[in-house]
């Protein structure tokens, strides 16, 4: 099962392509609950290459690494990848008269609900919408 969510975000395409793809950035929108953070990002972005995003709640209690490697990179426009544990992702750009919009497909895993996983990445979405935003200003 594929489950898809989307925003606008008010900003130029390169500014959220960058924010998407740049480790620097990367930590600062990728989780999903403010009692989290990403310390660590580690991106080679090509067909091919590898990213590893170290997901951690900040006290300390839990931690996990979120990694794949990329299958298609069209840049301003799509990124897909595949996680380590074979789950598909597939991430699309489009300008518009409203701004960018990001529309993100992923296959849910069979550990939390589809509505868990909905929510937790819809969180992520917005985080980069509010981070991409306050860089465009």
């Amino acid at each position: 099962m594929e489950i898809t969510i989307e925003t606008i975000v008010q900003a130029d395409l390169d500014t959220a392509w960058s924010a998407w793809t740049t480790p620097e950035d990367i930590t600062q929108w990728n989780f999903a609950l403010e009692e989290w953070c990403c310390p660590k990002a580690e991106i080679d972005l090509r067909v091919g290459g590898d990213f590893n995003y170290r997901m951690e709640a900040k006290d300390g209690s839990f931690g996990f690494d979120f990694f794949g490697t990329f299958t298609a990179i069209d840049k301003n426009n799509r990124i897909e990848y595949i996680l380590g544990d074979n789950r598909k992702v597939k991430i699309l750009f489009s300008e518009n008269e409203k701004g960018i919009h990001v529309v993100e497909t992923f296959e849910i895993e069979d550990v939390n609900s589809a509505e868990q996983q909905r929510q937790g990445w819809q969180n992520i979405l917005n985080n980069f919408k509010k981070h991409v935003e306050r860089k465009h200003r």
